[in-house]
């Protein structure tokens, strides 16, 4: 686009070669700089560079800079351009106002109050409309996110939309994926919910959406909350919102929404009315079959914390026990996973083994190979100090027990002799 049309009866505004995308060819609504000292709209430039970086690329030298053609590092970093963003956005506002240039980077100037106004309009069409601008705004670069972060009342406004009674599910949805977007401050967290008294239920309508992407950004929302939030705001959560958080870990959304609930889980945990909750909302089960799928390092680092912090409780281990694989998925995961995984297996292990060790689950620990790898642990170098000695301790605990089995080896005797 070389020109763009400006008010009726005047000449077309001449877009200046330097404002345009050399990939594109439009106005460059976020400017990043390239080694090469060429600049390129960041959206078009990360495509480019998406496309380079594929698996069906001959080869890595396909990863060059478009106008150069000079090869680019694997590990590049875009450099923001602001000089240049704020020359295209001096000129877009000498544009005449209603031109096609003005549509077309929107993204470069604030939004406006009225703007925001329409967020809290009744009606919805305007309020889903206006929710989604500012979601595409957001999405096409960090200025833009930065600006509206800054802006009084965003927050306030996108929150009323989220918990007002008039809203409709899709606006709902839209202010939920807005506000997880934004880096919301710990002081605006606290404030919205001291004002919005019905946010959990609100949050709890948007969880059980059939929309993945809105229950993701939701869940998103409830860790922010969940880490920064007055504990009076926490302890009350009802039982629905925290079987829809568990809910996100059962239906594998994302990996990123798992981590983010299971985040949630363990921010909510310390409270112990709420181990309560959770547990009678069905978390142990949901966590022991993501432990049984085998999940990636941390998502299986960070159920185990969780798990960890429900067994505190006796509804918590006696939901562990009563799972047919609780017990043995957890020994599974010492000395499989990660150190900081094989700790918390162990401190799991160790609130069994104290408070809920029936001759049935010390007759699976063993058959299960929970003991052994428990002695194994004590024996490694990959294990650290504080997790050898929950293992002695476990071990030391029943060793008597234990000796008796034929599923143990001598080696377990030569430790815990009679």
């Amino acid at each position: 686009m070389a020109a763009a049309m400006a008010a009726p009866g005047a000449p077309p505004a001449e877009v200046p070669s330097y404002f345009l995308c050399p990939i594109s060819l439009q106005i460059m609504r976020d400017p990043v700089t390239l080694p090469t000292g060429i600049s390129y709209d960041r959206a078009a430039i990360s495509r480019w560079l998406a496309a380079s970086a594929a698996p069906a690329a001959c080869s890595a030298s396909q990863r060059t800079c478009p106008v150069t053609r000079q090869p680019l590092e694997p590990e590049l970093q875009l450099t923001p351009n602001h000089t240049l963003r704020r020359l295209i956005g001096s000129w877009v506002a000498s544009v005449s106002p209603g031109s096609d240039v003005e549509g077309e980077v929107a993204a470069l100037r604030p939004v406006r109050r009225d703007e925001l106004a329409s967020l809290l309009s009744d009606a919805a069409a305007a309020q889903v409309g206006a929710l989604r601008k500012l979601g595409e705004l957001v999405a096409e670069c960090e200025d833009t996110r930065a600006m509206l972060e800054s802006q009084d009342g965003v927050f306030d406004a996108l929150s009323r939309v989220l918990t007002g009674a008039s809203a409709c599910s899709t606006a709902r949805e839209e202010a939920v994926g807005v506000l997880a977007s934004l880096r919301i401050p710990e002081q605006e967290l606290v404030r919205v919910v001291s004002r919005h008294g019905n946010l959990a239920e609100s949050l709890t309508a948007v969880l059980r959406s059939s929309n993945l992407q809105s229950r993701a950004q939701a869940v998103r929302l409830v860790r922010s909350l969940a880490d920064v939030s007055v504990p009076a705001w926490v302890i009350g959560l009802n039982q629905e919102l925290l079987a829809e958080v568990i809910r996100v870990v059962r239906d594998r959304v994302s990996t990123r929404a798992t981590k983010a609930a299971l985040h949630a889980l363990s921010a909510l945990c310390p409270y112990g009315r709420n181990r309560v909750k959770i547990v009678g909302a069905g978390a142990v089960p949901a966590l022991v079959e993501l432990l049984l799928d085998e999940p990636e390092r941390r998502v299986c680092e960070l159920a185990l914390a969780v798990l960890d912090r429900l067994c505190t409780c006796a509804e918590g281990r006696a939901e562990l026990v009563a799972h047919a694989a609780g017990v043995a998925v957890v020994g599974k995961k010492v000395l499989r996973v990660s150190d900081a995984a094989s700790e918390r297996a162990v401190r799991v292990l160790r609130s069994v083994a104290r408070h809920a060790a029936t001759p049935a689950v010390l007759q699976e620990m063993a058959h299960a190979g929970v003991v052994g790898k428990l002695c194994l642990a004590l024996r490694s170098e990959l294990c650290g100090v504080k997790t050898k000695e929950k293992a002695h301790e476990v071990l030391k605990l029943h060793s008597r027990i234990w000796r008796s089995s034929p599923c143990l080896s001598p080696k377990f005797l030569a430790l815990y002799p009679s």
